[in-house]
């Protein structure tokens, strides 16, 4: 077992662990640390905790101090300084003629780099605005292209249920969503109810599959034969959050409306039949003992 916090960059970025070196840290706290890009400040996400061996990547850097007031400072100088770069290479982008989307500016904490995050259709040459950009700013460029997903990330927004962005509220990072989702999960299939702001599924499709995977494996589908309390029928309608079925009875007519049956009152007696509610054809053995039964 070791000691550790977990600092984090960016907000909901990823958390990183750190030997807090006997000091006591709280969330909400900075620190000042050494990472591959060089020495960064970073706010802590998880205050000192003992975790295994075997979860924490080697080898375990220990944290250079807790920020102090200047080093606070010198954060917010950065943030300054990050506003009026991302100002001077929107011009640089224009004067190249370079067909790219500047997303974000951020400068490392001593000044060592500064990454320039964008976004773009394809691949894009910009060496000669790396070039121009070194020349104005006296230290080592970085431009990084990221994907939409990212730029949302980045930006924050509102999404289509009214609400910030899941993944610049909560969602660390992004896991594949796939069409198959919103199938199972009753959705339409319309790509602008079922996409977000970034243009791509939405991510909460993947974070409620779960759920929905747990309650199909429960839930009759639709076109199975079931016994409810009331008689046997056919199962015509599926509510997997509300946990109801709609139910066409065989004893009523065809023009009858179906009734509603919880799915703890229901048992399945044969899978998905087909939309005609027909009873699902009788076995060999039972058609046979049938013509005998008949002939005596």
């Amino acid at each position: 077992m070791a000691k550790v916090i977990g600092v984090r960059f960016k907000n909901l970025g990823k958390v990183y662990y750190f030997d807090p070196e006997n000091h006591e840290i709280k969330i909400g706290d900075h620190v000042i640390v050494e990472t591959a890009r060089g020495v960064e400040c970073g706010e802590v996400a998880m205050p000192n905790r003992e975790i295994a061996d075997d979860h924490i990547v080697q080898p375990l850097r220990p944290i250079i101090r807790v920020a102090t007031d200047a080093d606070m400072d010198k954060l917010a100088e950065n943030c300054r300084r990050e506003i009026d770069a991302f100002s001077i290479c929107q011009k640089k982008i224009a004067a190249h003629g370079l067909e790219m989307k500047l997303v974000d500016v951020e400068y490392t904490f001593d000044n060592s780099k500064i990454l320039f995050y964008f976004t773009a259709d394809g691949r894009v040459d910009f060496r000669e605005l790396v070039k121009d950009l070194a020349g104005v700013f006296r230290t080592r460029i970085e431009l990084r292209q990221i994907g939409v997903r990212d730029e949302a990330k980045m930006l924050g927004g509102l999404g289509l249920c009214g609400r910030p962005f899941c993944c610049s509220q909560f969602l660390a990072g992004f896991q594949p969503v796939s069409i198959k989702m919103a199938k199972e999960q009753g959705l339409s299939l319309n790509p602008v109810k079922i996409s977000g702001t970034c243009g791509r599924l939405m991510c909460c499709l993947k974070y409620e599959q779960e759920a929905y995977q747990d309650l199909q494996r429960n839930t009759p589908p639709q076109g199975s034969y079931v016994s409810t309390p009331e008689g046997k029928g056919i199962v015509v309608g599926v509510g997997l959050l509300t946990g109801v079925l709609q139910v066409h009875l065989d004893s009523a007519s065809p023009e009858a409306a179906p009734i509603s049956c919880k799915v703890s009152t229901v048992k399945v007696l044969h899978g998905p039949v087909a939309r005609t509610r027909q009873k699902p054809k009788p076995k060999k053995e039972d058609a046979q003992a049938d013509q005998e039964s008949k002939e005596s």
